[in-house]
């Protein structure tokens, strides 16, 4: 018998505190020789990130993934550069991410990072495209790192770290936006914490989860179960600094939210995994971001800590959950 739990079914045991101040406590998150503030990344979606949020994020010490839905990647990562920040790209498994990355490099206009960003990443695709980015930059002077996903089991997690990649993007289908279990009947929405908890032991590289988050308690859960950074959606979206109108509903103002594999944001009406929903108008994300650290100084001062790691180091308890009698594989 095994209980199956989610970020709402689980809550973290206090420990004595040890600090005076919670701001002695230390969000920050380490990638690549980068040092970033704190540990949350906009999803890489049409609807939560463009080139503007790119810069603000990386001018202030956030790490961004930009998306790979209809731009130049070539002027975006030249932008970047000019501007003396760091580039982020996404790229999928196609032979014009080939071509992209092979311009890249004969320009010397080299990614810091590149995610690779398929829905099912642990496939003979990805492993084929991991190896073609590390032998493509092998002998330039910087060699981007590879974040490669996402993925939902040890044996996934265990093959894309012999693959080569430098970190993995976990979660499928736990996004507000995202009907992958309902079209597919696979993924980890319902059990996306329980499932990072089973991967994260046998990871040695950095996991992103990506997915489910609702609220921020459940970063600093996620950090306690495994995660080195999280990737959110809804959470993300509807500032003024997010793509998209503000539509005006009944007296309320929302912006629109969708998945990647919506048809809002798919060139082709097939292998449709996502939907568009409304979030609310929420102004500047500059005073969420600074929400984000206050709130996971709190949690780790809860933790009895100083550093983000000493999440990792609390109790819990599951409040509520599903109780499985079937095979747990």
């Amino acid at each position: 018998m095994t209980v199956k739990f989610d970020f709402e079914d689980i809550n973290l045991i206090a420990k004595k505190g040890i600090v005076k101040s919670r701001k002695e406590c230390n969000t920050s998150v380490n990638l690549n020789g980068f040092t970033f503030k704190v540990p949350i990344i906009p999803g890489n979606m049409s609807a939560v990130i463009d080139e503007k949020l790119c810069v603000w994020l990386a001018k202030n010490n956030y790490f961004y993934v930009m998306h790979r839905f209809d731009i130049d990647q070539v002027k975006f990562v030249k932008m970047m550069h000019e501007q003396g920040l760091y580039a982020s790209i996404s790229i999928g498994v196609k032979n014009e991410d080939r071509i992209l990355l092979a311009e890249l490099k004969q320009l010397n206009m080299i990614p810091e990072f590149i995610t690779i960003d398929i829905a099912h990443g642990h496939s003979n695709a990805m492993e084929e495209m991991i190896k073609f980015i590390n032998n493509t930059f092998a002998k330039t002077k910087t060699k981007p790192f590879i974040i490669a996903g996402n993925v939902m089991t040890k044996e996934a997690v265990k093959d894309l770290e012999k693959w080569g990649t430098d970190a993995i993007k976990f979660g499928v289908g736990p996004g507000k936006a995202c009907i992958t279990k309902l079209k597919t009947g696979f993924g980890t929405g319902g059990w996306q914490l329980n499932a990072l908890q089973d991967v994260a032991s046998t990871a040695t590289k950095p996991l992103i989860a990506d997915g489910g988050i609702r609220c921020n308690g459940d970063i600093a859960k996620a950090i306690a179960f495994g995660a080195t950074m999280i990737m959110a959606g809804s959470i993300l979206a509807g500032y003024d600094e997010s793509p998209g109108k503000i539509i005006k509903e009944n007296g309320n103002e929302y912006k629109e939210y969708f998945g990647s594999a919506s048809i809002f944001n798919k060139v082709e009406a097939t292998n449709i995994e996502g939907k568009k929903i409304l979030v609310p108008y929420k102004g500047s994300i500059a005073a969420t971001y600074k929400e984000i650290e206050e709130d996971l100084q709190s949690a780790i001062s809860y933790a009895g800590g100083k550093e983000l790691s000493d999440l990792t180091k609390c109790d819990y308890v599951i409040v509520k959950g599903t109780i499985n009698n079937g095979d747990d594989r």
